[in-house]
């Protein structure tokens, strides 16, 4: 089998999808895309085809190898995301052609289904709550929530409350058999997080989100030694190397994304290297159905998973949503918040390719948001 075209797609709201041809007729599928970056993972794709169209793709490590280091150049969000999809794409390829789940190419399942969590909009506490409450009653065991709006380096006493009050305001909607995620998104300084993470101990997060940007992750070491919650990060860390000096901080939860960090094959290792630090494994994925479904695959097969983001009616998702592109959807519908154990080959879903078409007819353009602090000076989104 030889590797005959690799096809790219704009799609509604902000992703871009990839197909890749082979001379079998047998096709993959993949999602590489940095959000608000599409265009440019885009060309890197079309730069990266040159050394895969004759190929094998059943050769998954050795373009792996060639795609991440043979540029000279090596690294960043760009080049990982644009690998991520091709690899992904190449893992489907594989899956189809001994017709399996890619779990089984990676050992087989270690567990019988995937707990997954949803997102929660909202700006008040009343708000949030109830569409907590929302999120619970359709079935789901965790929702996870924005920390914060904007903030100032050090922010008043009154930002403070607002945060602890709308955590607050959901601890005691979904109750304590359930679980509440926060998001702090690189929004609060080393500063700030020590002041707001000591107040939401007694509200027993599941665990905190980018409670500082990636360029401090030196000072995730005083934030774990400053509280009891639980710290998470790895959205925005592209490879295991990435990872390695952040694992020893002793954060709980690693969240490297399946679209960002070089694909089924990088999260594959990063998951090993997370579990000998005994840090869990929550990946990063508020993208659309190949990145979702390569997710799940990775999670039956990785020992320390915790839990699954999935983007299902997110924000995010407008003039498109996860199931809108598939030709079945029951693979990514989920049973009391959970996902069921893939059994189709490959990555498990049908891309309905005809409405993929379509949408890359009219294409996007999104563009991550822009904040500004009252003073017009730049703020963290």
């Amino acid at each position: 089998m030889k590797i005959t075209a690799l096809e790219t797609f704009l799609v509604a709201p902000r992703w871009l999808f990839l197909r890749i041809a082979t001379d079998e007729g047998i096709t993959g599928w993949g999602e590489p895309v940095v959000e608000g970056r599409a265009e440019t993972v885009r060309a890197a794709v079309g730069e990266l085809a040159d050394h895969l169209v004759g190929e094998d793709p059943l050769r998954i490590e050795h373009h792996w190898q060639v795609l991440t280091k043979g540029g000279f150049y090596r690294g960043g969000p760009i080049l990982s995301s644009a690998v991520a999809g091709i690899d992904q794409a190449l893992w489907d390829i594989k899956g189809k052609t001994l017709g399996v789940p890619v779990h089984q190419l990676l050992g087989g399942p270690v567990r019988d289904r995937l707990r997954m969590y949803a997102w929660i909009g909202g700006d008040s506490p009343a708000h949030v709550a109830e569409l907590a409450r929302e999120q619970i009653e359709a079935g789901f065991t965790a929702v996870k929530m924005n920390g914060s709006a904007q903030l100032r380096s050090i922010d008043t006493p009154a930002r403070t409350r607002e945060i602890v009050d709308r955590v607050a305001a959901v601890r005691e909607a979904v109750g304590d058999e359930h679980d509440v995620a926060i998001d702090f998104h690189g929004r609060l300084s080393t500063a700030m997080s020590r002041r707001v993470l000591p107040l939401l101990e007694p509200l027993h997060p599941l665990f905190v989100e980018e409670p500082v940007l990636p360029e401090h992750a030196r000072d995730l070491r005083r934030l774990v030694d400053s509280t009891t919650v639980p710290l998470a990060c790895g959205e925005r860390l592209y490879s295991r190397w990435d990872f390695r000096d952040v694992l020893t901080t002793g954060i709980a939860v690693a969240q490297p994304d399946v679209s960002h960090a070089g694909g089924i094959s990088e999260v594959r290792r990063i998951a090993a290297l997370a579990e000998t630090h005994d840090v869990a494994m929550a990946p990063h994925c508020p993208l659309g159905p190949i990145a979702l479904a390569a997710s799940i695959q990775l999670g039956f097969a990785v020992t320390n998973f915790l839990i699954q983001e999935q983007s299902v009616g997110i924000h995010y998702n407008r003039g498109g949503d996860v199931l809108d592109y598939l030709l079945d959807t029951a693979p990514l519908r989920f049973t009391d918040g959970h996902a069921a154990l893939p059994t189709a080959p490959g990555l498990g879903i049908e891309i309905d390719e005809a409405a993929v078409r379509r949408a890359a007819e009219r294409g996007h353009r999104w563009r991550s948001p822009v904040w500004y602090h009252e003073d017009c000076g730049f703020a963290e989104w």
